[in-house]
């Protein structure tokens, strides 16, 4: 029996047609939220009963807007409900926002400190909106509950969907790297935080030595776990203050629970979640679409049984989206959130995206969508037999090389390996060229690579 596949682009002379097929499997029960979904900044002013135009034009009936004050959504949930469309409250919670100066000014005793024991109130990691408060502190997880109750007072508001909560990225994805100028194949002390007194007195307690005097803190199970376990202390914390206003709890988190947890300290399949949307976007990571099928397959066994799995990913201006959809909903995934709407420039997108909506939301009423439609219930790690991998580090070689012609490689040899980091080398019998070729394996899945020549091959391959 075939598996599931929701889009096949079939591009004619003057049209194009979304067509989907199904298998005849029996499906799980359908969940009774909106299926697409998408992330959304509102300001005051704004015309978003136009933006809610295009949404309904496209299929979203879902969207998760992130708006300065709760009064701002007293303005647009009437406008999104007019149209259908479903609202959650995008807040964030670790990470400071609208408030982020007067806490700054107010409270600089409650911001994250790293293992060099910098804090955020007077250091900058990566940019200068990243202020992660300590989830330690009574004072920053009341005044967290209080800034919940406010948006959940908010008439008509269905429900919460956090953000940022977490810490700072101790690791990055790795198309970021370059970005920054920096290389993260371990845990390295500037970006690991997590070090506030606050919190190594609750850890001193509960375990009896600090973790600082660890000759690598990075290698600490229960220090990772404890700051992890603070996280969903608090994420547990509002999903209970949401639920007592009968409305609905939802996270943004990174791609998977194992992957977050080393990345962010971020464990989210202990969440008290109704939704999860979390932010699978494989341009940041492999590039390559397979990224999504891993992370949803990993999803499905280690999110909260409770939880309703969606995918979230960025929208593209071409046919690559439609691909990737499928790769979520083929495995798993009861829904899709696109960051953003806008991301649906053309004419010819938007209505594809529509067409690729309503088939599935017709399967979904014939309970024709079978989770796992593809039948694998596990994650290959091997990049070897990743041929979108390997056919993209073949082009990052061609690109140094300057050349088309087809590559002539050796053997890839395993060179080092620590923590997530497996290193190799592999020359290219054409030109004499050698290349160091790194995999990353955050949370047990092919999460990124790099393919630099090797210096000395590289000196003699320019002359």
């Amino acid at each position: 029996m075939k598996p599931l596949r929701l889009s096949i682009l079939l591009l004619a002379l003057a049209s194009s047609l979304v067509t989907v097929s199904c298998t005849q499997q029996k499906a799980e029960k359908a969940t009774d939220y909106p299926m697409f979904w998408t992330w959304m900044d509102y300001r005051p002013g704004m015309n978003f009963d136009s933006i809610c135009t295009v949404m309904n034009e496209v299929g979203i009936d879902g969207v998760m807007l992130n708006a300065p004050t709760p009064d701002d959504y007293r303005v647009a949930i009437p406008i999104a409900h007019k149209h259908g469309i479903e609202v959650y409250a995008w807040l964030w919670t670790m990470n400071t926002e609208h408030d982020r100066d007067k806490l700054l000014k107010e409270h600089p005793e409650w911001f994250s400190v790293n293992r060099e024991g910098k804090s955020l109130a007077d250091t900058t990691a990566y940019v200068g909106y990243y202020k992660f408060m300590c989830p330690a502190l009574p004072e920053v997880r009341e005044h967290i509950n209080n800034k919940i109750k406010a948006y959940c007072e908010v008439e008509g508001l269905n429900g919460i969907a956090i953000d940022y909560h977490r810490f700072v990225d101790v690791v990055l994805p790795t198309t970021l790297w370059p970005k920054y100028g920096i290389v993260q194949d371990r845990e390295y002390p500037q970006w690991d935080f997590g070090y506030h007194p606050a919190m190594i007195e609750l850890f001193q307690e509960k375990y009896g030595y600090d973790p600082r005097e660890q000759e690598d803190p990075s290698q600490d199970e229960q220090w990772l776990q404890f700051r992890c376990d603070q996280i969903t202390e608090v994420a547990n914390m509002i999903a209970e203050t949401v639920h007592s206003y009968g409305k609905k709890m939802a996270a943004s988190p990174f791609p998977t629970p194992a992957m977050s947890r080393k990345m962010v300290r971020q464990d989210w399949g202990k969440w008290n979640l109704d939704i999860v949307f979390p932010m699978v976007y494989h341009t940041f990571y492999t590039g390559d679409v397979s990224f999504i099928s891993d992370c949803t397959i990993d999803n499905v066994k280690q999110k909260n049984p409770m939880t309703t799995l969606y995918c979230g990913m960025t929208a593209s201006n071409d046919s690559t989206m439609f691909l990737c959809m499928d790769e979520a909903l083929n495995n798993g995934a009861e829904g899709i959130a696109i960051f953003t709407v806008n991301g649906l420039r053309s004419p010819e997108i938007r209505a594809q995206f529509k067409a690729y909506t309503d088939s599935v939301k017709e399967l979904r009423s014939q309970s024709k969508i079978n989770p796992a439609a593809t039948g694998r219930t596990t994650v290959n790690i091997n990049p070897f037999e990743n041929t979108g991998i390997m056919k993209a580090i073949d082009m990052r070689m061609k690109e140094y090389i300057g050349s088309t012609d087809t590559l002539n490689l050796g053997e890839y040899k395993l060179t080092d390996q620590y923590g997530a980091t497996k290193c190799y080398q592999v020359t290219d019998r054409n030109s004499g060229l050698t290349f160091d070729v790194n995999f990353y394996f955050y949370g047990n899945v092919i999460s990124g690579w790099s393919v630099i020549p090797e210096k000395t091959s590289y000196e003699k391959f320019l002359k």
